[in-house]
This record gives structure tokens, C-alpha cells and sequence, in this order.
């Protein structure tokens, strides 16, 4: 399937399922809309799959794994090889997203879009565009084709997963260097300054984080991205990572399963997407608020509240499998509590 055939299957909200969550939620005895953003996930999730019956017992994170030309501008604290260290653990089982993972019942998958080194490792999904993309500084990513083979392989994985039983995607990354072009393309979708949309990362100093912000100015300059197409600016100062993971929203919406953005890197990937075919957002849940400065400013633009503000900044999923126990919690009172007229009481009613 490619990229136009998949866009053309994105339909409306399901308004009579959303209405149908708002109304078990409302005859629930509990303050009305006391449960605040959990509530209105679940009427997204209603809403997005066309039923009030909201099931999300199998969840996965699905971590895509790149390296970044970028690098090599001296943006970063550490060198490419750690993406290679960091994603083979993933397949161990041994990082610290497969640990939060294993807490909130959730399987990770691995996938290879673009390290800079072949990799190995029990369920690894492998469909690498590269050996690391292009120096955005110097030039474009990757090319266009690259693009959206990226997009449309995440779109694709999403029906497999569904496929395989799955009800909920959350969305990981692992690539050094992604702060930077997450920085970049946001700047492109939104218009703003380089120094309002990049940060430390995983750590820099004052001086490397004027470098960096400097680097992304740069990149802006050199290769001149079309705001208005969101695969041209994904193609020029993206990453293999966010490419995928843009198709990763975009399969969300396609396939009717409810994606969790992460941190600023996915949510990058996440107004790729809404730039593509912006009704993709109905398929997106922010899970937290990243403590990267662009963070808010990304999920402001799509328009969503993060379950989850925590300061957290490491990555991999976490925060996004970190919110997935609060929609459990969530689905306990919507499936397990009584309602006003079960327990023979006066329903609340809206304030005037």
C-alpha cells in the first residue's frame, strides 16, 4: 500500500461510539468528569475504533532505531556506536524501556530502520533504509523515496500488529543525534526559531548547546524544507527514526489503533504526520510532557494534554508505556464501577 492509498482509508471519529464512552463515563457515580484527561482518552480510544467497548489488554512499544549524520557536528555527548549498544539490548530485553515495559504488560519491538551497523537479536524487526542518514548540516537525510518507504513501512507494521492481536502502539526511538533533527523538523512544521525548539538532549553544556542550536539554524538554511509537506521536511532534516515513526501515527489512524506519543522526539514524528493528513490526529494520545524545551510547544500544535508531567526526558517509550497502568486504571472504573442508578442515588448534573 502506498502513502496515497493509505491516507485515502483514514476516516472520521466514530461520534456515536465517543458519545456512548461520554455517557457510561456520565452515569458512572463519581463527580461528572472527575477523572479529567482519563476519561476523554477513553472516549478517543471509543471514538477511534467505532466502539464503546474499549479493550486494550495487548499493548507493545515499538522502539525505532537510527543513527544521524548529524553527529558528526560534534551536537552530541556521545558517538553513533551507543545507538547500537542501546538497540541490541532492547532485543535483551535490557534497557530501561523493557523494564517499564514488563511492569505494565506491554512487549517491546525492536526495529532496525537505519543504525549505522547490522544488528542482531530475538525479535528484532529489521528494515534498515541506511547505515545512519546524510549530515543534515551538510546536505538533505535522505531522499524522498527514502522517505516514504520509511512511512509506509510504519504504516504497514501498525496492520501487522493489529493483525497479531495488538490494541494499543506506543512509540519509542533510540538514535544519537534525534534531539537535533527533532529540533530541526520542528522548527520547519512550526515556524520558530532553532533556539526555541532545542535543547541539551541527552546532556550538553551551555557552549554545545549553542553549537547545536547553531547546527539546526544551519540545516534550516542549507537544505530549506517545505513547511507545507511533511514528507520534504522529513526527507531533509528528519531521520530515519522519525520517518518511520511518522508512519507508525499515520497507520494509527488508518487501521483504527491508538498510538501514544512519547517524548519531543516522537511527537516530532507526530506533527510529520498531522502535517501529512491531519485528520491522523484522532488515533494520537500524548502520554507525558517532555522536559525537552519543544515539547509543549509540539503537542500544543496537535491540539493534545499529556496524562503524565513527570520532567522526563530519557526516551526509548518510557513515558509513553509509563501512562498505559493510568489507562488501565482508567479502564477499571469505566468497565467495574456502578452507576447512579444502581446504587439509587441522583445522578450529578452538568453546571449551568
Amino acid at each position: 500500500m502506498n502513502l496515497e492509498e493509505a491516507l485515502r482509508q483514514i476516516t472520521p471519529p466514530d461520534e456515536r461510539a465517543g458519545q456512548e464512552a461520554k455517557a457510561r463515563w456520565d452515569s458512572i457515580a463519581k463527580p461528572l468528569g472527575s477523572l479529567g484527561l482519563l476519561e476523554e482518552a477513553v472516549i478517543r480510544v471509543a471514538a477511534l475504533t467505532g466502539s464503546a467497548r474499549v479493550e486494550l489488554d495487548r499493548r507493545c512499544a515499538t522502539v525505532f532505531c537510527a543513527d544521524n549524520g548529524v553527529v558528526a557536528e560534534g551536537v552530541t555527548q556521545t558517538g553513533s556506536e551507543v545507538t547500537a549498544v542501546v538497540a541490541e539490548n532492547f532485543t535483551r530485553g535490557d534497557a530501561s524501556v523493557c523494564a517499564m515495559a514488563r511492569a505494565a504488560r506491554c512487549d517491546v519491538i525492536p526495529v532496525d530502520i537505519g543504525v549505522a551497523r547490522d544488528l542482531s537479536g530475538e525479535g528484532l524487526v529489521v528494515h534498515k533504509l541506511g547505515y545512519g542518514t546524510g549530515n543534515i548540516a551538510r546536505g538533505p537525510a535522505m531522499t524522498r523515496e527514502q522517505a516514504l518507504d520509511a512511512i509506509t513501512f510504519g504504516i504497514s507494521l501498525v496492520g501487522e500488529l493489529k493483525q497479531k492481536g495488538y490494541r494499543i502502539v506506543a512509540t519509542g526511538e533510540m538514535g544519537i543525534g534525534n534531539t537535533t533533527t527533532s529540533s530541526a523538523v520542528t522548527a520547519a512544521l512550526l515556524g520558530l526559531p532553532a533556539e526555541e525548539v532545542t535543547g541539551r538532549g541527552a546532556g550538553l553544556t551551555s557552549e554545545g548547546l549553542a553549537h547545536k542550536i547553531k547546527t539546526v539554524e544551519r540545516a534550516l538554511v542549507v537544505n530549506h524544507p517545505d513547511p507545507n509537506d511533511g514528507v520534504d521536511v522529513l526527507a531533509k532534516v528528519g531521520g530515519f527514526d522519525l520517518a518511520g515513526l511518522a508512519g507508525v501515527f499515520l497507520g494509527g489512524a488508518v487501521y483504527r489503533v491508538p498510538v501514544l506519543i512519547d517524548g519531543f522526539i516522537s511527537a516530532a514524528a507526530a506533527l510529520v504526520a498531522a502535517r501529512i493528513c491531519p485528520a491522523v490526529k484522532k488515533a494520537m494520545l500524548a502520554s507525558h510532557l517532555s522536559d525537552e524545551p519543544a515539547a509543549a510547544l509540539a503537542l500544543g500544535a496537535l491540539g493534545l494534554r499529556p496524562l503524565i508531567t513527570a520532567g522526563m526526558c530519557l526516551g526509548e517509550g518510557t513515558g509513553a508505556v509509563a501512562a498505559l497502568p493510568l489507562l488501565d486504571m482508567a479502564l477499571a472504573v469505566y468497565r467495574e464501577m456502578s452507576t447512579f442508578r444502581e446504587i439509587e442515588i441522583d445522578a450529578y448534573q452538568p453546571l449551568s
